[in-house]
């Protein structure tokens, strides 16, 4: 990464959550810690038990979401222990290329997630509406190679940011108000002139998230309107029951990236931006295994399974 010749800037100090008392400190330390263990041993489950059963490892719809689990264990990681750390540690600092490499993950993973979110409605698009087709157009090849396209695509789309952002003066304050390397933040550490960068990579951003709720909308209101003319009251309520928890998994995401990257002013509300971005990196990644997954019947058939194969090879394990 090559800086401007006026950066001198060599490390940031996170202020995190400024909670100066230690007593309250080790209470978000411990909070942080539980949630964060919490969020990785739901994921772990749902990758496991697609992975080890038969039946839901060759469904496009599970395939997709084992990889989500995969997206929000890579999502908490890059942030919450580095959180963990600086609770743990009052000092904060992040050198200069530890902060731009945390910015470009955390924002390339949320990226990755807004396609996730995309493939996942086009798979119930094409489950619901076109169900004769549906294993036809949604074949595993087909599927992994959308999975791939959402990782690629995903982590292609922020080095234009990274790289702009990077090229400018950081020759003034070094401390950022909040627990990571966020857009908002570094950009106000830097030093004029910075002239369209600020204002090009609001328009990006914005692009991306409008295009992708514009299409999961489209999706999921086609795919309501078409369960609304389904004569089957059975099938219609199954469907509904699906995609309500889907819809509800979008709702919490883009609910919050609006409320932090496309309401205006939003960023100089340092305790506001905080608690919301608290929210969609490690509050949300907790949630959504348990909206998604933990409440489906046909996971909770596999984990059966799967429990019931482990304690049968315990039971001849003791035999022998």
């Amino acid at each position: 990464m090559e800086m401007d010749n006026a950066t001198t800037v060599q490390e940031f100090i996170l202020l995190g959550f400024e909670a100066e008392q230690q007593q309250k400190r080790f209470l978000l330390l411990i909070l942080f810690a539980i949630l964060y263990i919490l969020t990785l041993g739901e994921n772990i489950t749902i990758i496991t038990v697609v992975s080890l059963d038969n039946h839901l490892a060759q469904l496009p719809m599970y395939i997709l979401l084992s990889n989500f689990s995969w997206l929000e264990i890579c999502y908490v990681t890059t942030t919450v222990p580095r959180m963990l750390f600086d609770l743990a540690s009052p000092r904060g600092i992040i050198s200069f290329q530890a902060c731009f490499l945390q910015f470009y993950i955390f924002f390339s993973l949320g990226c990755t997630e807004c396609f996730f979110l995309s493939a996942m409605a086009l798979d119930r698009y094409l489950a619901i509406c076109h169900p004769l087709r549906y294993p036809q157009l949604m074949t595993q090849h087909s599927c992994y190679s959308l999975v791939g396209t959402c990782w690629v695509v995903g982590f292609l789309c922020y080095p234009i940011p990274l790289i702009l952002i990077s090229k400018l003066s950081f020759c003034g304050p070094n401390i950022i108000d909040h627990f990571l390397c966020d857009v908002g933040p570094i950009l106000s550490l830097v030093c004029p002139p910075f002239g369209n960068i600020p204002l090009v990579c609001q328009i990006f951003m914005n692009t991306l998230v409008l295009i992708n709720v514009s299409f999961v909308v489209l999706s999921y209101s086609i795919v309501i309107l078409s369960l609304m003319k389904m004569s089957s009251p059975g099938r219609r309520r199954k469907a509904f029951s699906t995609i309500s928890f889907h819809i509800m998994v979008v709702t919490l995401f883009y609910g919050t990236a609006v409320a932090m990257y496309l309401i205006p002013g939003g960023e100089s509300q340092s305790t506001v931006t905080k608690v919301v971005t608290t929210f969609y990196a490690a509050v949300i990644p907790f949630l959504n295994p348990m909206i998604y997954c933990l409440r489906n019947d046909q996971v909770k058939e596999a984990l059966d399974r799967l429990l019931k194969r482990k304690e049968r090879l315990l039971r001849r394990t003791v035999a022998v």
